[in-house]
């Protein structure tokens, strides 16, 4: 059944880049308030370039969005949405840029006006949910890459988006990193949409998934399902999940 009023609505969205081919091709999506749906498909498909239209970034000339009662396509509203909607990015070093890992984790709070004291707490409280305690005065770029990877999604909840926006979040984490992400995934409860590969962490956190090929959604439906026909994603440049086989 179709939510009647879903935190995001995306209709007919297609995005080329200048003097390039379509990207992404007649998008059209609903994500719930709560819900966790994974972004799947193979490289190349469109998955990085849906979220930069989604968070703003890139400007959507065809179809239309619609994001927490925000629409990006009005400037207006487009200045808005980083209060409503945090993007952690592949490459954590493009989140990292401060001398030190509190500063990077404050510069979102510090940019939406809150006072310093509520900055100090959503910092301590972020730093203390991806496990980093303790790391306020540590240099960004002297973190290995499973700490850059957690500095990077506490800079963001300390934001307190309601939409989250996540590009390989299980990228650089090892086991013991990734089981707690798993864990903290499923605790967040505000509407997620996760791109990754890691197609086990998908079955864990995610109750439905999209797959995009080719800058276009070829299926939707709920996780395990879509996941387990092997010759739909093995034509997809996918594989089905070991526990699925």
């Amino acid at each position: 059944m179709v939510d009647p009023s879903p935190l995001v609505r995306v209709r007919d969205l297609t995005y080329a880049y200048p003097g390039g081919k379509p990207v992404l091709c007649n998008i059209s999506f609903t994500l719930g308030a709560g819900e966790t749906i994974g972004l799947i498909g193979p490289n190349g498909a469109g998955k990085t370039t849906l979220f930069l239209t989604l968070a703003g970034v890139l400007p959507v000339k065809s179809g239309s969005l619609m994001l927490a009662g925000l629409d990006p396509g009005l400037s207006a509203d487009r200045k808005k949405l980083p209060a409503k909607i945090g993007i952690i990015f592949q490459n954590s070093d493009d989140q990292l840029f401060s001398s030190r890992v509190a500063d990077d984790v404050a510069f979102g709070p510090h940019n939406l006006g809150l006072p310093r004291e509520e900055v100090v707490r959503r910092v301590a409280d972020a730093l203390r949910r991806v496990g980093l305690e303790g790391f306020d005065d540590r240099v960004p770029y002297h973190l290995s890459g499973g700490e850059k990877r957690r500095a990077a999604i506490a800079g963001v909840l300390a934001m307190q988006p309601e939409i989250l926006l996540l590009d390989e979040p299980s990228m650089f984490l090892d086991p013991r990193g990734r089981r707690e992400l798993i864990g903290w995934l499923n605790a967040y409860g505000h509407a997620k949409i996760i791109a990754s590969h890691d197609l086990e962490m998908i079955l864990d956190t995610c109750t439905r998934v999209l797959v995009l090929d080719r800058g276009t959604i070829v299926r939707s439906g709920p996780t395990a399902e879509v996941c387990r026909d092997a010759e739909f994603m093995e034509g997809h440049g996918l594989e089905v999940p070991y526990r699925l086989r």
